[in-house]
C-alpha cells in the first residue's frame, strides 16, 4: 500500500480523531470511550506507518495526534503526588538505563580527568597552580583545614540555610551546563564533563596530598554520591542531544532533536531531584563538625550503594510469579 492510499484510506477517522480532540479541548468535556478506540487505532496507525518507513510529514501529523489524544486521556492522572511517584519509581530509573550507552560515555568523560588530575595533583602539588590561582589554593586549604575558619567551625542555622541555597544554584548551574551544552553536537556536553572532573579531581588530589584527606573525604563522600552522579548523568541527557543532532536517522535534525529532548526531559527532573538532595545533604550534614568521620563513611558507602542500586533495579518489571505454575499446567 503507497503511502497516499494508507492516507486515503483512514484520513475520516484521523479527521474525527483531530475533531473530538478540538472539542474537548474548548470546551473541556470528551465522549471518553469514544476517543480512547479512536486513540487506539490511530496508535496503530501510527506503528505501521512507522514501520513502513512512510512521509515524515505524515507520521509527524500522527504523531501529533496521538501525543494530543494522550494528553486529554490522562490528564486526570498526570499530576499530584500519584504521579511524582511513579516519576521517582519508576520514569526516572528507567529512562536512566534507557540512556546506557550515553551514560557509559559520561561517565568514562567525567572520571577519568578526575582520576587522572587527582593523581597529577598528589604526585605534583605544583600542578593545581595550572588550574586554580595561589589565592584560591589558600582558600581551599583553608576550607578543609583544621583552623577555625574551616568547614563548620562557625556555622549556625542560618548559615546552613544560606548556604543550601547557594549549592542549589551552584549544583544546578553544573548540571544545566552539562546538560543544555549537549545540543552544540554533544561537543559542549563533553567539555563541561571532562572540565569539571578536572577541576574536581586535582582540588581532591592536592588537598589529599596536602594532608587534608580526611577532611575532604568525609566532607565530600556523602552528598557526592548524589551530586556527581547528578552531573553525569546531565552529560549523558546532553550526550543525546548531540547524537541526534548528528545522527537524525530519516528525521529532520529539529525533529529528531526535539525527540530526543523529550525522552531527555525524564532523566532531567531526576537529575533537579538529586541536585536538591545533594545540597540539602552538603549543607547539613556534610559541614557537621560534630558527626565522626567514621559515621559519614558509613553513610556515604551506603548512600553511595543506594543511588547504585536506585538506577540499576529500581522500576524494572517484576518477573511473572505464575511462570512455574504455567509450565506445570502445560505439562499436565
Amino acid at each position: 500500500m503507497t503511502p497516499l492510499q494508507f492516507e486515503e484510506m483512514h484520513a475520516p477517522l484521523w479527521a474525527e480523531l483531530e475533531a473530538e480532540i478540538g472539542v474537548a479541548e474548548r470546551k473541556r468535556k470528551f465522549d471518553g470511550a469514544r476517543l480512547a478506540t479512536l486513540y487506539r487505532r490511530v496508535c496503530e496507525h501510527l506503528a505501521l506507518a512507522q514501520a513502513r518507513a512512510y512521509p515524515v510529514h505524515l507520521t509527524q501529523r500522527l504523531e501529533t495526534l496521538t501525543q494530543s489524544a494522550h494528553r486529554l486521556i490522562y490528564r486526570r492522572h498526570d499530576y499530584g503526588m500519584a504521579r511524582l511517584g511513579h516519576l521517582v519509581l519508576v520514569d526516572f530509573p528507567e529512562a536512566v538505563r534507557a540512556h546506557g550507552g550515553f551514560l557509559l560515555a559520561a561517565a568514562l568523560l567525567f572520571t577519568l580527568p578526575l582520576l587522572l588530575a587527582g593523581f597529577a595533583a598528589w604526585h605534583d602539588p605544583g600542578f593545581i597552580l595550572h588550574l586554580l590561582d595561589a589565592d584560591q589554593v589558600q582558600n581551599f586549604e583553608r576550607m578543609y583545614g583544621d583552623s577555625a575558619d574551616a568547614f563548620g567551625r562557625k556555622r549556625d542555622a542560618d548559615d546552613d540555610w544560606t548556604m543550601f541555597g547557594y549549592y542549589v544554584m551552584h549544583n544546578i548551574g553544573i548540571g544545566f551546563r552539562c546538560f543544555a551544552a549537549g545540543i552544540f553536537a554533544g561537543v559542549g556536553s563533553a567539555f563541561f564533563l571532562v572540565y569539571n572532573g578536572v577541576q574536581m579531581g586535582a582540588v581532591g588530589g592536592y588537598l589529599i596530598q596536602a594532608g587534608h584527606a580526611q577532611n575532604f573525604c568525609s566532607f565530600v563522600i556523602t552528598h557526592g554520591a548524589f551530586e556527581l552522579t547528578a552531573i553525569v548523568l546531565s552529560g549523558a541527557a546532553g550526550l543525546r542531544l548531540g547524537y541526534a543532532w548528528i545522527a537524525p536517522g530519516r528525521y529532520t535534525r529539529l525533529e529528531s532533536l526535539r525527540m530526543a529532548a523529550h525522552h531527555a526531559v525524564v532523566v532531567i527532573y531526576g537529575v533537579v531531584g538529586l541536585l536538591l538532595l545533594a545540597a540539602a545533604i552538603e549543607a547539613f550534614w556534610s559541614s557537621a563538625r560534630w558527626v565522626a568521620p567514621e559515621v559519614k563513611y558509613g553513610v556515604g558507602a551506603a548512600c553511595w550503594a543506594l543511588v547504585v542500586a536506585y538506577l540499576g533495579w529500581q522500576g524494572r518489571p517484576r518477573r511473572a510469579s505464575s511462570a512455574p505454575h504455567a509450565g506445570a499446567a502445560h505439562a499436565r
